[in-house]
């Protein structure tokens, strides 16, 4: 009898036992604001059975190559052209399969309060990866500093008209901040500058509308696309809770919402 009831337990815990060793998610994020809404999206997969492990990483070339060699199951940093730009470039299959939010590029400086402070010859810094690049000079030209060949990924080399005769250097984007004592100006994208204690609805001098296509989004390989959890993670990413958490913690602090 009791060899007949451990058995039953032992059929019943073994499975379960399985079941949850097999739902764990390994996620790689950047440190602001996408752990911060992993978190949330943590605690409604844990509803689901599903366990998400986050890791962080402080750049944005690792998220990408662990995923596409297996030691994460997901990614949470990017947005779409920057993705799409890296499947190009290094042959991924990497596909998004939720849009979460919009981090604003904006133009800082510890010299200036307005554009037109800016000095003949002033130097600013902008992201060196391609998307973020292209991302930046748009934004000045917007504001009528400069004038870019028209293209996706331009760089500093496309200015062709540059009235104040302005000096770029391209640097790591997660370094821009650490400029702002050396350059006029620096383009630093929104989790950076919040992480270095700038708050982009306040200190930015120019800073990119809602309307900005460079949504955040989760990231898997495209093998995985019809799998359960796939669809758990993507719901929970845009999920009521996700979108609530945005708009109160975030958007004071220039994030918004692309959902």
């Amino acid at each position: 009898m009791k060899r007949t009831l451990l058995a039953l337990l032992l059929a019943l815990i073994l499975p379960t036992a399985a079941l949850a060793a097999g739902s764990a998610i390994t996620i790689g994020v950047t440190p602001f604001p996408h752990k911060d809404i992993m978190v949330v999206v943590k605690g409604l997969l844990e509803k689901e059975g599903y366990d998400l492990q986050i890791k962080e990483f402080t750049d944005y070339v690792t998220p990408n190559t662990a995923l596409a060699e297996g030691s994460l199951d997901a990614n949470f940093f990017q947005h779409v052209p920057y993705l799409e730009n890296t499947n190009k470039e290094r042959g991924f299959d990497l596909v998004w399969v939720a849009k979460v939010h919009i981090e604003p590029l904006g133009l800082y400086s510890k010299k200036i309060g307005r554009l037109d402070e800016l000095k003949d010859g002033a130097q600013i810094a902008i992201p060196n990866d391609p998307t973020n690049c292209a991302r930046a000079l748009r934004l000045l030209e917007a504001n009528g500093l400069v004038t870019v060949r028209e293209g996706e990924l331009v760089t500093a080399k496309d200015v062709v008209d540059n009235p104040k005769r302005i000096r770029f250097h391209e640097l790591d984007a997660a370094q821009l901040p650490r400029t702002l004592q050396d350059v006029d100006a620096s383009v630093i994208n929104t989790n950076f500058a919040v992480e270095a204690g700038l708050t982009p609805s306040k200190d930015a001098i120019v800073i990119e509308g809602k309307e900005s296509p460079y949504a955040n989004v989760v990231v898997i390989r495209s093998a995985d696309g019809e799998k359960p959890w796939v669809k758990a993670l993507a719901a929970a990413a845009n999920s009521p809770e996700v979108k609530a958490f945005i708009e109160s913690e975030l958007v004071p602090k220039g994030i918004v919402p692309a959902f």
